[in-house]
């Protein structure tokens, strides 16, 4: 049996796990809340250079300490902070918020959700066989075993519905699941998204060929059990890799989009758009954004990393032009598209990398814009990118982030270059999770 030993949690990082002190070295321990009694195990690595600690017991637990509401906690990793109350999750992430960006700008209070409940209307799930029959499952965090969770609390309702649909459908056509190892079957993935507003679905079946037996039957059998559908795409991945999508993709029912309503405007969804999988937070969350750009109608807005373009169509009601750059085709074209649909005119979204074109506008002063709202992905933005950022000299930045520590690390860049840091808030669009969004807003600093 592994040797334990007690310690006291005080606080937790920014993914919110707990941190203690042993043998004068800080580990992150999932699972531990601030002011509780533990024991730990020490994990060693094969070179024993590398050490981390796990929960063992919980000797004196905190007053937010939670029961899980779900038998997959924790191994299936959707979920980290099922073991703390809702409460409990925002005054962590609201400290870790302050820890990291606090040193920047006064750090606003957090924005919870009313009912942090079924919010992702974006579901993955990854079909395998059991004993029991066909599965329909998730990778356990850090592995590809799958395993199973059943009505999941955080996925939309109705996809937690037609899940199950799809794997009684999959046992009564005896359709064989897709096998990593041996690179046979059919059925790899399921993905479905479901419009906040509109309520209508998309289901994208990944397979691994076109070799679908009773193909017309099964979808005939799936829309009869769920009228809602209303559009669905087949997939088609042969490569033994991890990405969920193929590049090969038919459309079998309805016109291979869904659309849904953000701030006022529709937008077109396909099956490789980005678009944030909560869409009630994701409103408030840019409403924050375009609130904190202090936009008149005279701006030259650049929206950088502009997935389909919600973020800048928002914005050109306030503004006098809006360009979105993106380097995904399919989201360029949705992003075009949705332009299009809502009647706005002083918008367009070009196709390329942000670094690149934020580099070109730094050149000529002609194109240089006013302000720049920058959404980039959980790694941050670009050494390239923010050197050219600094350059134009926007008079102010809306930086939406996904994660405290490159967006910190991104900030330091950024005030070196002459910007100052004016506010920060934070918005919660993962309950049960230790993720949390931030937009903080920049001025570029006269000298």
């Amino acid at each position: 049996m592994p040797k334990q030993y007690r310690v006291k949690c005080h606080e937790t990082d920014a993914a919110c796990r707990g941190l203690v002190k042993f043998n004068n070295s800080i580990f992150a321990v999932n699972g531990l809340l601030p002011g509780e009694t533990a024991r730990i195990e020490l994990v060693y690595g094969k070179d024993r250079k590398s050490t981390t600690a796990r929960l063992a017991d919980v000797e004196i637990p905190s007053p937010f300490r939670t029961k899980p509401f779900c038998e997959a906690f924790p191994r299936c990793g959707g979920c980290t902070l099922q073991h703390a109350s809702y409460e409990a999750q925002l005054a962590m992430k609201q400290a870790a918020a302050k820890k990291l960006l606090g040193e920047f700008a006064p750090v606003g209070k957090i924005i919870g959700m009313e009912t942090p409940y079924h919010y992702r209307h974006k579901v993955h799930a990854t079909f395998y066989r059991s004993r029991r029959g066909m599965e329909l499952g998730i990778y356990e965090e850090n592995t590809h075993k799958v395993i199973t969770v059943p009505d999941c609390a955080i996925q939309n309702k109705t996809a937690n519905a037609i899940l199950h649909t799809l794997r009684r459908l999959a046992d009564e056509f005896r359709l064989p699941a897709y096998n990593e190892d041996t690179g046979t079957g059919l059925l790899r993935h399921v993905l479905i998204r479901c419009g906040y507003a509109t309520g209508q679905v998309m289901v994208v079946l990944v397979l691994a060929n076109t070799n679908f037996p009773g193909r017309n039957h099964f979808m005939e059998k799936l829309k009869t059990a769920h009228p809602e559908i209303t559009t669905i795409i087949q997939n088609i991945n042969r490569k033994k890799t991890s990405m969920v999508l193929g590049e090969s993709e038919t459309v079998l029912f309805g016109n291979g989009y869904i659309e849904d309503e953000l701030c006022g405007l529709r937008f077109r969804i396909s099956s490789k758009s980005f678009y944030q999988v909560n869409p009630a937070q994701t409103e408030i969350l840019y409403r924050t954004a375009i609130d904190f750009a202090g936009l008149t109608g005279k701006e030259v807005v650049l929206d950088a990393y502009c997935g389909t373009g919600t973020i800048g169509l928002i914005a050109a009601g306030k503004a006098a032009d809006v360009i979105g750059v993106e380097s995904n085709d399919a989201a360029v074209r949705d992003a075009g598209v949705n332009a299009q649909e809502n009647q706005v005119k002083n918008a367009r979204f070009l196709k390329g990398d942000a670094a690149e074109y934020m580099m070109h506008v730094a050149k000529d002063k002609a194109e240089r814009p006013d302000v720049v709202i920058m959404d980039p992905p959980r790694s941050g933005a670009s050494e390239q990118f923010l050197r050219a950022l600094v350059e134009a000299k926007p008079s102010r930045v809306v930086y939406v982030s996904c994660c405290m520590e490159t967006l910190a690390r991104d900030l330091k860049v950024l005030e070196k270059g002459g910007f100052k840091v004016e506010k920060v808030q934070g918005v919660d669009l993962f309950g049960w999770s230790g993720h949390v969004e931030c937009v903080v807003l920049m001025s570029r600093v006269e000298k």
